[in-house]
């Protein structure tokens, strides 16, 4: 029997890009007058960087302009790129699901990777914690814990009062949302969204129990 339906966050509940894009225009209006570029230019030219590669996106971007810059210039950018406040809402199907969950009686949840930081400034964007029972954070708990690493599990089970076989788990990213299933009789379930790890492999070939393309076909599987 389903009694905990949990949840992750980035490409299952809203969308990665939609966030990267706000972070993007949030970097492109503060560095605008320092060099001379309109916030637009700077904005296409962070979207254009990240196309061909999200790792070093700032650096990439002072190379770019020909701007001398040092460590300290980059980290200050990224801590203002995980602490801005979001412009992003949930997926279309994401209140419907959980509203058809409360009227089963089922508890919500979510657990989700990421710089703590950063996460929780998107939970507050949707204003998550008016719909989620509970919501874990894993780099709070510690990096080491970040999933695949099954500690948020256990400490969602203990919070919900839940056993380990009446819990739901879905996510999209085949390196580390399903591979829980392998530990403990947690049924896992990947959403195929357009996101940005749906061309990740599994790890260790474990793989969900069930798969969906919209939240709306959860009920079905529901027990």
């Amino acid at each position: 029997m389903t009694r905990a339906v949990i949840f992750d966050l980035d490409d299952t509940l809203i969308s990665e890009r939609k966030y990267v894009e706000s972070g993007y225009l949030h970097i492109a209006k503060i560095i605008k007058k320092s060099y001379g570029k309109d916030e637009e230019e700077l904005y296409n030219l962070l979207i254009d960087l990240y196309k061909d590669s999200p790792k070093k996106v700032f650096n990439r971007l002072f190379d770019k302009l020909g701007v001398a810059y040092s460590q300290s210039d980059i980290m200050e950018l990224v801590k203002d790129y995980r602490n801005h406040l979001p412009n992003i809402d949930f997926f279309d199907d994401v209140l419907p699901c959980l509203g058809l969950l409360k009227e089963k009686n089922i508890k919500i949840g979510i657990i989700t990777d990421g710089y703590a930081s950063a996460q929780r400034q998107k939970l507050k964007a949707v204003k998550a914690v008016n719909y989620f029972n509970e919501i874990i954070v894993t780099d709070e708990l510690g990096k080491e814990y970040w999933k695949p690493h099954p500690k948020s599990f256990e400490v969602m089970k203990e919070k919900l009062n839940v056993k380990f076989n009446d819990m739901i788990y879905i996510g999209d990213n085949p390196e580390k949302d399903f591979y829980i299933g392998s530990m403990y009789p947690i049924k896992t379930i990947r959403i195929y969204r357009d996101g940005v790890y749906k061309d990740k492999n599994y790890l260790s070939n474990i793989k969900e129990d069930y798969s969906i393309h919209t939240l709306n076909e959860l009920n079905s599987i529901i027990t």
